[in-house]
Formats: structure tokens, sequence, C-alpha cells
């Protein structure tokens, strides 16, 4: 697994610095088109992000502080990015929210 600061630095469990692959000047962001039929596990946890759909799980770490595990899709990839420390725990509702994410990301991503 790669590791990835979050580029929404600034939120609770993420990084402030962004770092992101080198993207082309050619290649632009594009367009996400919402699926077609939406988990309503993720309907709390997916929003957009500077244009980009990002879906962002609540968790704790080891020591009960408040993270996030954050996924989105970027070049045909799902990108899965842990809280600091790459610990994160997880309710069973939060489990839920996470496996939902990852489903919805895939799809995304084989289009």
């Amino acid at each position: 697994m790669e590791f990835v600061d979050s580029f929404a630095g600034g939120h609770a469990g993420t990084a402030t610095r962004a770092v992101r692959p080198a993207v082309s000047p050619l290649s632009a962001v594009r367009p996400v088109t919402p699926a077609a039929a939406v988990d309503p596990r993720t309907a709390s946890v997916r929003h957009y992000e500077g244009g980009q759909l990002v879906w962002r799980v609540q968790c704790g770490d080891l020591i009960s502080r408040e993270r996030a595990v954050t996924v989105f899709v970027e070049d045909n990839q799902v990108v899965l990015v842990s809280p600091p420390g790459e610990t994160a725990r997880l309710t069973s509702g939060q489990l839920g929210q996470l496996r939902a994410a990852l489903n919805e990301a895939a799809k995304m991503a084989e289009r």
C-alpha cells in the first residue's frame, strides 16, 4: 500500500500539507458522475473536496484519538489514505461505511 497524506489537510486526523502524485498538465480532473445506486452507508461520508469525490470514514487510533480513513479515485485507481500512525480502529458501523466506500470507489475506477 502506498501512503499518501490527505490532500484536504487541516481536518481532524489528516496531515496539514498536500502530497499528491505528479499529474501531467494535460490530464485534468475528470468530472465525477454519481453512481446510479449509492449505498446509504456512504451518504454521510461521501462529499466533494476540490472538485473530487472523496469518502472520509471517521475512526479512532490505538489511544482513542479521532482520526479518519480517506478513499478517493485517481487515474482509475482507488487510493486509501490511512490516518497518521497508520493505525485505524473501526467500529462495525465504521467498517461498513469503509466497505461501502471502497465498493463505490472500485466501481468508479473501473469506468
